[in-house]
């Protein structure tokens, strides 16, 4: 028997995971998302997993300490975002509004939750993380270059002054007692991509924010 039948072999008998363990987990990183955007990313774990509906063990049989959850939820929130931002791009013929859609979906994917979890000790070389950010990047980078090219994206600004308002427009002060911050986000944000729009109404200060900018702030 050869090495690849072998393999086809143990892939084949390799139990998959059942349904309720898979809703499980994306309950208890769907959980951890809102919870880190309210609270940070110190949020004790049995509150996660009470928001989840579930065991304080099912959440550890799932992610066994801080670290493993809240990688998960970082690869989850990018990854659910550039879906959102391919989509926008395939289903809105003008490019404006592809981005305007995508920036609004972003929000609604808690993309806030980012920021604040990207602390010492958080793996930012992890292969899996490396691979969805470049999905995201060239997924958005893609959305205003498009817009851009119609003329309808003001040309002195970039992705990283998208991201930097978007995470930051959607993210209240950890721990604040705003608790209805959800009804302002999509207001402010329109007031943000309102100032995105060509013909430009003013000179921005400074130079474009690219990502690699972002990066080396970090």
């Amino acid at each position: 028997m050869t090495t690849d039948t072998c393999n086809r072999t143990a892939q084949r008998r390799a139990p998959r995971p059942r349904a309720d363990a898979l809703r499980n987990r994306e309950r208890i990183v769907t959980a951890a998302r809102e919870m880190f955007v309210e609270f940070g990313p110190d949020v004790p774990l049995d509150e996660i997993a009470r928001r989840a509906g579930v065991g304080n063990a099912t959440l550890y049989r799932h992610f066994p300490d801080r670290a493993e959850l809240i990688h998960h939820v970082v690869v989850s929130v990018m990854s659910r975002t550039t879906d959102q931002a391919q989509t926008a791009a395939t289903e809105e013929a003008d490019p404006f509004d592809a981005l305007r859609r995508f920036v609004h979906a972003a929000a609604d994917e808690r993309i806030g939750a980012l920021c604040p979890m990207l602390s010492e000790g958080f793996d930012k070389d992890h292969p899996e993380l490396l691979a969805e950010r470049d999905r995201l990047e060239q997924a958005v980078e893609g959305l205003m270059g498009r817009a851009r090219q119609a003329g309808r994206l003001r040309d002195d600004v970039a992705v990283g002054d998208l991201m930097v308002a978007l995470s930051q427009l959607t993210r209240p002060l950890p721990g604040s007692a705003c608790l209805n911050f959800d009804q302002f986000v999509h207001r402010h944000l329109q007031l943000f991509l309102d100032g995105l729009e060509a013909p430009a109404r003013s000179v921005l200060p400074g130079s474009p924010a690219t990502l690699e900018d972002l990066r080396r702030e970090s």
